[in-house]
């Protein structure tokens, strides 16, 4: 399924590059040709995906009818705290229930939900692994559910579980898979599909994760690491500022 195939953004599956430290010590080894991942440049880029799929993508049909293919449930669908925008509080039942709430409720029970408060976030992560793992995660659908800024605002997340996905049919068989990435009993993954659209460069970046974490289980870390890893920097996620 394809949304849309001509947006300026819509640079491929694997053209956040540009971000390539984001959760993956693999990235490590492109430091020398690639600029470090600085969160506080990309954190903007992701509110903006947020905002898109809050606000526009879970309200458009094919989004729903997608969503609904692989069994998972947008935030305007989760009950009793459905998220209809990235602003307006989400809904709540007018009448005795709603009266009972301002009358004073119970601090103490923890099945009481505030008639003003909504979750002040959805995580997009299980929506990138459920496309990842049907097969769905092309370019065309990532800009429909995510906008224009998907390649700088969840591009890089979009990677990470490409290979979180590899490393897990590597890991173990495929009821273990698929029970992973399954989420609630009514959100079970309808069907695997092997990783799409792989070329020879995210396979080899792959390869060198996985042999980082086959150092990690031999405890070949630090002064034990690998010569090659010895000199490497430990990756830092926030830009800091000069000395004067």
């Amino acid at each position: 399924m394809a949304f849309n195939q001509a947006s300026p953004s819509n640079q491929g599956v694997h053209a956040a590059a540009s971000f390539p430290n984001q959760g993956s010590p693999s990235a490590m080894d492109h430091r020398a040709t690639n600029p470090p991942f600085e969160i506080l440049e990309w954190y903007p880029q992701f509110q903006s995906c947020h905002r898109y799929f809050l606000d526009v993508a879970q309200h458009t049909g094919p989004v729903q009818a997608l969503a609904a293919f692989v069994n998972i449930q947008l935030p305007f669908q989760k009950e009793p705290d459905p998220i209809v925008s990235s602003t307006v509080p989400s809904p709540r039942p007018a009448g005795p229930e709603r009266a009972r709430h301002l009358g004073g409720p119970n601090p103490l029970d923890r099945n009481h939900h505030s008639p003003y408060s909504h979750p002040a976030t959805v995580p997009l992560i299980p929506y990138i692994r459920r496309l990842v793992a049907t097969g769905h995660d092309s370019p065309g659908v990532l800009h429909g559910l995510f906008g224009d800024d998907w390649v700088a605002g969840i591009g890089s997340l979009h990677q990470v579980e490409r290979r979180n996905y590899l490393f897990a049919a590597k890991s173990t068989s495929w009821l273990k898979v698929k029970q992973a990435y399954d989420m609630s009993p009514q959100e079970t993954v309808p069907f695997l599909r092997p990783l799409s659209n792989v070329t020879e460069k995210e396979i080899q970046a792959a390869e060198s994760t996985w042999s980082e974490w086959l150092a990690m289980q031999d405890w070949m870390l630090g002064p034990r690491a690998p010569e090659s890893r010895k000199h490497e920097d430990p990756s830092p996620r926030v830009q800091r500022q000069p000395h004067p």
